[in-house]
């Protein structure tokens, strides 16, 4: 069993890996954080920034195979699936689209809403142990111009209320009355008061200040291309990882490298099916909003901040690439016209960009012990949810990493339910034979 003064690699620097470092950090441990490039980068920086519990609902879900076949047929949609024959993206996808029912999701949904309860409450706790990031307590707005849609998000109204989230229907003008600059054209909006919204760079960029005075040691550039197992305290373990040059040991691993995950799971022996799925972000000019707002049915959220204003969405179930596609930015340019009266899309030049967001086939994260390896743990397969879930997440793996008592808020996320138990180990691997 470990306790504080426990040195513990994290394998990430998103917003993850940041937070759990935080974390294990102040509850005591040495911690050594790696990344292949530089702290939150990625789909770290490049979020909505939204810490949004009430809407955490697992990406699976009612009528979402339908909607995909649908989208599908269109360059520009909120979705995007590249067709592969690869076994393994095949059962990936068989797999959510098992997980597109009423009760998984609901399921799923309450184990977020659970994790994420203090979720708003740990921001405020970052600020005031001076990290210096925008953080802003405005409430969301989903606004609907098809009343079908609305009708369908009203399902999942209740257990977002038996978590105190407080939702709102508001039609017509009762929803203009709230944000004035709807359009007509909006049929109706859900306000969810409880929700909050932040600066994503901001506050990687504070996290790694942080991190540093707390005496973090931080390994940049440093990606893992080898692993040495071996018996540790408990049984066999993680002895050694290989970030870049330089060999890492510790007495615990977690790994919490986003997108990357499911490369690195197979190198150290336990894969997980967390896969990547690629959105964008644009940053425009500042524009008058009450509070952030997602449009519900093109699946874009507006964030709007003190530097400017944020334009986030789309999903690509592609490959492990941050390129670029011009016709789905457009359609995200494109998309706030039909819900915002005096919205005038960006005259200049913008400079969108991508990130890429670890999927699971259920989609809920990750979260646990990995596979028999009795130091090393994951935390991973967030989704669309780093910023709602990393605190949460963090706290409650930070107690199983130090005191090896499992919070009953993590069962849900039991790595246990993708890996099975390994017969044999070889003492070390590469990821070039991975």
């Amino acid at each position: 069993m470990a306790g504080t003064g426990t040195h513990v690699v994290v394998i990430g620097g998103g917003v993850i890996g940041l937070t759990t470092a935080y974390q294990l950090a102040v509850d005591g441990a040495r911690v050594t954080l790696v990344d292949a490039r530089q702290t939150g980068r990625g789909a770290a920086e490049v979020n909505a920034g939204w810490v949004c519990p009430a809407e955490s609902a697992p990406v699976p879900g009612p009528g979402m195979i339908s909607t995909s076949r649908r989208w599908m047929l269109r360059r520009d949609s909120p979705l995007y699936i590249r067709p592969s024959l690869d076994p393994q993206f095949v059962k990936f996808m068989l797999g959510m689209w098992r997980a597109c029912n009423g009760p998984a999701q609901q399921a799923g949904f309450e184990a977020h809403l659970r994790l994420a309860q203090s979720s708003g409450e740990a921001y405020d706790r970052y600020r005031s142990d001076g990290l210096d990031f925008e953080l802003r307590h405005d409430g969301l707005l989903m606004a609907f111009l098809e009343e079908e849609n609305l009708e369908h998000h009203r399902g999942l109204l209740d257990l977002a209320r038996r978590y105190d989230r407080e939702p709102q229907v508001l039609l017509g003008d009762d929803a203009r009355a709230q944000e004035p600059q709807l359009s007509d054209r909006v049929h109706g909006a859900i306000y969810l008061p409880r929700e909050d919204h932040l600066d994503p760079p901001a506050l990687m960029r504070a996290l790694h200040r942080r991190l540093v005075e707390l005496g973090v040691t931080i390994l940049e550039g440093a990606p893992i291309n080898g692993a040495e197992h071996g018996a540790v305290p408990g049984g066999e373990g993680l002895r050694t990882i290989v970030a870049g040059q330089e060999r890492v040991g510790a007495d615990a691993f977690v790994l919490a490298a986003g997108a990357w995950t499911g490369p690195i799971s197979r190198l150290l022996g336990v894969p997980l099916p967390v896969r990547p799925g690629k959105g964008y972000s644009i940053d425009v000019e500042p524009f008058d909003l009450r509070s952030s707002v997602n449009l519900s049915d093109a699946k874009v959220a507006v964030t709007p901040l003190t530097r400017n204003l944020r334009l986030a969405g789309t999903m690509e179930f592609a490959g492990l690439d941050e390129e670029l596609n011009q016709v789905r930015i457009g359609a995200i340019l494109r998309a706030p016209s039909a819900y915002f009266r005096d919205w005038t899309p960006p005259a200049g030049p913008v400079t969108p960009r991508a990130g890429i967001r670890p999927m699971t086939p259920d989609g809920i994260p990750v979260i646990g012990r990995l596979g028999d390896l009795a130091n090393t743990y994951v935390s991973s397969g967030h989704g669309m949810q780093g910023v709602t879930l990393g605190p949460g997440s963090a706290l409650a793996l930070s107690r199983l990493v130090l005191t090896g008592e499992t919070p009953d808020v993590l069962v849900p996320f039991a790595p246990q339910r993708f890996t099975r138990a390994l017969v044999r180990r070889t003492p070390t691997r590469s990821l070039v034979s991975a």
